[in-house]
């Protein structure tokens, strides 16, 4: 039967159309650089990349960094800074040419989605406001002459000072001041379905009226409620509160489809004297109750459901940046790429993001691939870990905290040290034909904790009712092995209908013979099976 083109046509839309529908809420990280002791863009996206930060924001259009991502999957936000409003918003050549030079050459390898034309311009002195406008329509128009027009998004930030009032959040209202050029942008953003992108921090509210704000209130650990008396609608943390405020303030303007992002906030780990809350706990507690808040989906009281976007401030501390102590401690990472405090971007909780090449234990030892290992000699080692090596490879499954990167060494790594750590973390245990090696620098990363030897390992020994432990499945009640097997592995069945492994499955390749047979699974094993 020939395709109907009309039907499609449809049907790709109807496709992008749910993709789009079911993205969900976004985390983000802020790319600054006002320090002179940074890490090169190469080594930053290795660590972006390593800590699975899928969007990032830097302040300019820097060539070396624009290079550094690409290929790598990161969805770039990328800025036109306030000095370049003059000639953005004069000649549109001028912008034509740096679409050119700075973003063609670049893109679609650099995944650029989003252009922010001037950063908080009510901030700046009152004659930047007037161009910022101006420079948006040529962006946006250099962008229509190549194309990019639907795939790459123009806005600019703003601070929350844009707003005369935010409480209520009911009653959050523009500034009259600037009227001027705010209609005609929120005209733009309106009819080019762009995003209203606004700065947000918590952290000034308290540190500036802590009398009339709580710390756990703008922890997003308060167990009391604020209570709107206009709308009756009930706030638990100030993050939310003065999202709806801007809601509020863009619905009293009547643009009620405007979407807004959230481009920068966070908790600085360090302050002056004078603000003693601004402590790496405190920062932990904020990104991480403030990651969980968004990945939930939850939206906002007035906003139920709503996807939000948010980029966390920063990813480095900045040692030039001016003014207070805080200023200079915002980042997650100390420019030698350690962490500053633990945090997990999945939302499940707080582990510690340190990279695996600065984490060092002088009291354990972990077992991991050899990088000179072959993969068929890799490939055999794991499927054997995971199947009679008895090791729960559940970790390493699709969607799970160790899946990624998708890597045989990777997952080899992570199943040779669980095997290594539940027998005694004796170099026999660590061997595997030889594939093994012991180290002292801890492999653990983002979500996936490597386990140790004083781990609780109760819940990775043995089988459990029901599934094939480390396979990724049965087939005609057959254990199938984790990766595609580059060695077959035979199956019998037992008296009671229960799957045993052939024990004879070249065991001589990964362990002593004689520890080998310590590991047979005996039939008083199987019955829990039963």
């Amino acid at each position: 039967m020939a395709r109907n083109p009309v039907i499609h046509l449809l049907l790709l839309l109807l496709l992008h159309f749910f993709a789009v529908l079911c993205r969900g809420s976004t985390i983000g990280v802020c790319y600054g650089r006002n320090a002179d002791d940074l890490p090169t863009p190469d080594k930053v996206a290795q660590l972006v990349r390593l800590h699975n930060i899928k969007y990032l924001r830097i302040y300019d259009s820097n060539i070396q960094v624009l290079k550094a991502f690409a290929n790598t999957g990161v969805e770039l936000m990328i800025g036109v800074p306030n000095s370049d409003l003059l000639p953005f918003s004069q000649f549109q050549s001028n912008v034509d040419t740096w679409l050119k030079n700075s973003i063609i050459p670049y893109y679609p390898a650099t995944k650029i989605t989003c252009i922010t034309v001037g950063a908080e311009v009510t901030e700046s002195p009152a004659n930047v406001s007037s161009l910022v406008v101006p420079a948006m329509h040529n962006v946006l128009a250099a962008l229509r002459k190549v194309g990019l027009h639907r795939k790459i998004k123009v806005s600019s930030t703003h601070s929350l000072g844009v707003l005369s009032r935010s409480f209520p959040p009911s009653a959050g209202a523009f500034n009259s001041s600037h009227a001027f050029f705010l209609k005609p942008m929120l005209e733009f953003l309106a009819e080019n379905q762009s995003p209203f992108m606004v700065d947000i921090y918590p952290y000034y509210a308290y540190r500036d009226s802590h009398n009339n704000v709580s710390l756990d209130y703008a922890l997003f650990e308060s167990s009391s409620e604020v209570i709107d008396p206009n709308t009756g609608l009930i706030y638990t943390n100030m993050f939310d509160a003065q999202i709806d405020a801007l809601y509020f303030a863009l619905m009293a303007l009547n643009f009620r489809t405007i979407k807004v992002m959230v481009t920068e906030t966070g908790w600085p780990s360090k302050g002056s004297a004078k603000e003693k809350d601004a402590t790496p706990d405190n920062a932990q507690k904020y990104n991480s109750n403030l990651i969980r808040h968004v990945i939930n989906n939850t939206g906002t009281p007035a906003k139920p459901g709503e996807e939000l976007d948010v980029y966390i401030f920063s990813l480095f501390n900045e040692n030039r940046k001016p003014g207070l102590e805080s200023e200079r401690n915002w980042g997650l990472f100390y420019p030698d790429q350690t962490s500053v405090y633990s945090l997990d971007f999945t939302g499940r909780g707080a582990v510690d993001m340190t990279t695996e090449a600065n984490i060092t234990s002088s009291n354990g030892t972990w077992c991991i691939a050899s990088s000179t290992a072959s993969e068929l000699d890799l490939q055999s080692a794991l499927d054997w870990a995971c199947g009679p090596g008895n090791v729960d490879c559940s970790a390493i499954q699709p969607s799970q905290p160790c899946y990624q990167p998708d890597t045989l060494p990777s997952h080899a790594s992570y199943a040779f040290n669980s095997y290594y750590q539940q027998n005694g973390a004796t170099d026999i245990s660590c061997s595997f034909g030889g594939t093994g090696v012991k180290t002292n620098k801890n492999p653990s990363y983002d979500s996936c904790l490597y386990m140790t030897s004083g781990s609780n390992t109760s819940a990775a020994r043995g089988w459990v009712s029901g599934r094939c432990r480390g396979f990724t499945g049965m087939q005609n009640g057959i254990c199938t092995p984790h990766r595609r097997r580059l060695v077959p592995i035979e199956a019998v069945q037992s008296s009671k209908g229960t799957t045993q492994h052939n024990t004879t499955l070249n065991s001589e390749r990964f362990v002593d013979q004689s520890f080998w047979q310590t590991k047979i699974i005996d039939t008083k094993q199987q019955s829990l099976l039963n």
